[in-house]
Order: structure tokens, then C-alpha cells, then sequence
């Protein structure tokens, strides 16, 4: 394993970010580089920079603080939404497990910060745009979803969405650089302003917008330590079950190599728990939460589960195992951003040895805000 080859493979694409980390955790020992610049100062990239690691929030956050609240028996996956929060645009019936797999039937996404009647309040907002699929009918990855799950959390123990992942998932690991923005450097710069967003709010692309007054007042200049997601940024105050979570490398690697061996932390998760979150639901390469895909390890076909962020982050870990891989970029600075899947996918070889990753038929294009 090498995490400077990862960084040096990823630094030499096309479309490469600015700078970037890249890490490996197995039972040998642990492996952490870093190259390339944290923003557009030209700060030097460290292993000690910490990210915006956008939708790896989803798993490393509010997939990780529902698994321990199910493990400890204060909600079940198939629980349902209505329960814990009432007057949801959810069909009845839908579940924890519904939203998890992201067959819910909600908007994959939508400006709430344009929601002029419910400004301020991003709950009321999501909870007023209609159900765009039906229950069950498919996969469609909703960041909505997950605002939902942040806000079932929120419910369940009663206190902020941040104080809430903070003792469930952070605090339990010792994590003291994983938390919710605004976050103090040393750390990377995002993207320079709302440039995203605001394309697909002109465009309506990838996604048709429902808002009628597209007018805005957008970010312009560059983005550094506060989150780049729009929803999570001028809707939620920064705090959001979809995005919003900043991480280090190190960190993310003790979180994905705790979860990767489950049976090691019986304080913070039942393995029959855990076994359920990381089994692929009724969509091949999606489990609860978690994407799942094939990868060679030492020769041998292995299932990992993983998740990529729209800043250029993800984080993959082997079930069973111990073993995890993390890569953290700044994809957005490049003239023509790599999607972060495509970086990831050049780092695995030198982070876990020859890779023959296979693809999926899932419906997400990382060009968009969602991964």
C-alpha cells in the first residue's frame, strides 16, 4: 500500500485537483500523504488538512449516528419516517430504510434557499415539495432524504443535529477534527463561491427547479471553512444530515476502519446491526446508507462499501476487516473538474494493490451538486 502513490497518481490526471491526501489503514499499520495546495493561496496540502467532505457527511455522519441509535434500540430500520417526524411530504409507509436506500420517492434535489415562504426554516421547506417518484417504485438519490434522516436524528435524541452525531459518533472515537463548520485551519479551500449551484438553478440541469424567484444573492469569492453545499450552507446554518461534516484523513480512517470491524467496538455497534446496514438492498451496489462495489485486493475480488463527496472526497472501508481507504481533494479548482469517483477510482490501485473496479447502474452524475 502506498498513499503517495495515490496522491502522486491523482496530482498527475488530466483534470487534476489542486492538491490532495490520500490513506490506507489494514492491520500492518496505517498510511497517510499529502501533495499539491489546500487553496488558492498556495498553502501547502498536509496530512493534517482537514475538508469539507460534502455527501461522505451522509455515511460518516447520519448513516453512522443511525446505526448507533439502532444498536442501542431507539429506532429500527424499518421504522416508520411518521413516527419521529410528523407531516412529511413522505407516502405512508416510508421508512428509515426507505430513506437510507434512497427509494423514498423524494427529489433528488432542490434549492430550499430559494423557498422565500419558508426562508429561514429548511425543514418546512423540504416538507412542502412533493414526493417526485413513488414509494419503493426505485433508486433515486435524494439529498433531501437525508436532510430528513438529519432531522430524525435530531428527534430521537432530542438535541441539534451537530450535538448529536458529536455523541454518537464523534466523541466515541476520539474524533476531534470531525465536526460541523464553520472549521479552523489548517484547511482546504472548496470551490470559489456558489458557481455550482448556480448553474443548475439558470440551467434547471440536472434537475427541473420548482422555485419560481430564481433570483439570489450568491457566493463569490472562495469557499474556506464553511461548507460548500448550498442547502446545508444558506438553509441550515451548516449543520445537515446530506452535508456539512468536515474531516481529516486520520480521522476518517479510525471511523472507516471502527465500522469495517464492528465486532472490535461492541460499546458502539451490534455486528447483526451492522451486517444489515452493509447488505445491498433491492439496487445492486447500494446498502443502507453506503454504496457497495467489487475491488481486487491482493488478487482477490472484494466488496467494498464507500461514498463520495462533490468537493473531490471519499471514503471506502472492507467489511469485516479493519481495512479502509480515504482520498480528500480540492477537485473544483481544476479547469475542468475530474468527477470525484473518477479521482477515487485512480487512487485505489496504489492504495489497496491491483484494482479491477467494477461499475453500477446507479443514477447519480458527480458533475452535478449531488454525487
Amino acid at each position: 500500500m502506498s498513499a503517495a502513490a495515490a496522491v502522486a497518481a491523482v496530482l498527475a490526471t488530466d483534470s487534476a485537483p489542486r492538491g490532495a491526501v490520500a490513506g490506507v489503514v489494514t492491520d500492518a499499520g496505517r498510511d497517510i500523504a499529502a501533495g499539491g495546495l489546500a487553496d488558492l493561496a498556495g498553502t501547502p496540502m498536509t496530512t493534517e488538512t482537514a475538508f469539507d467532505i460534502a455527501s461522505v457527511s451522509k455515511v460518516a455522519a447520519t448513516t453512522t449516528a443511525i446505526l448507533r441509535l439502532v444498536s442501542r434500540g431507539e429506532v429500527g430500520f424499518d421504522d416508520p419516517v411518521d413516527r419521529f417526524v410528523p407531516g412529511t411530504s413522505c407516502a405512508p409507509g416510508t421508512t428509515v430504510r426507505h430513506l437510507l436506500q434512497h427509494r423514498a420517492g423524494l427529489w433528488e434535489w432542490q434549492p430550499l434557499y430559494l423557498d422565500h415562504a419558508h426562508a429561514g426554516d429548511p425543514a418546512a421547506a423540504a416538507d412542502a415539495i412533493p414526493l417526485r417518484y413513488g414509494l419503493d417504485e426505485g433508486r433515486h438519490y435524494s439529498d433531501l432524504g437525508f436532510l430528513l434522516l438529519g432531522r430524525i436524528i435530531a428527534a430521537i435524541a432530542g438535541r441539534p443535529l451537530d450535538a448529536a452525531v458529536r455523541e454518537l459518533v464523534t466523541a466515541p472515537l476520539g474524533l476531534s477534527r470531525t465536526g460541523y463548520g464553520p472549521f479552523a485551519a489548517p484547511v482546504a479551500s472548496s470551490s470559489l463561491g456558489d458557481a455550482a449551484e448556480r448553474r443548475m438553478v439558470a440551467t434547471g440541469e440536472p434537475y427541473p427547479i420548482l422555485a419560481a424567484d430564481r433570483t439570489f444573492a450568491w457566493r463569490e469569492d472562495e469557499i474556506t471553512g464553511s461548507v460548500n453545499d448550498g442547502n446545508s450552507f444558506h438553509a441550515a446554518g451548516g449543520i445537515s444530515g446530506h452535508a456539512g461534516l468536515f474531516s481529516t484523513a486520520d480521522e476518517l480512517l479510525t471511523l472507516g476502519a471502527a465500522l469495517a470491524a464492528p465486532e472490535r467496538h461492541p460499546e458502539l455497534w451490534h455486528p447483526d446491526v451492522t451486517a444489515d446496514l452493509f447488505r445491498d438492498g433491492p439496487d445492486a451496489g447500494q446498502a443502507l446508507g453506503w454504496r457497495s462495489d467489487m475491488v481486487a485486493v491482493g488478487g482477490r475480488p472484494t466488496r467494498m462499501l464507500w461514498h463520495p463527496g462533490f468537493t473531490g472526497c471519499a471514503l471506502g472501508l472492507v467489511p469485516g476487516t479493519g481495512t479502509a481507504a480515504v482520498l480528500l481533494s480540492n477537485r473544483l479548482f481544476a479547469p475542468e473538474p475530474a468527477p470525484t469517483e473518477a479521482l477515487w477510482r485512480t487512487a485505489l490501485p496504489a492504495l489497496l494493490g491491483d484494482n479491477d473496479l467494477g461499475g453500477n447502474d446507479l443514477d447519480d452524475n458527480e458533475g452535478t451538486r449531488t454525487p
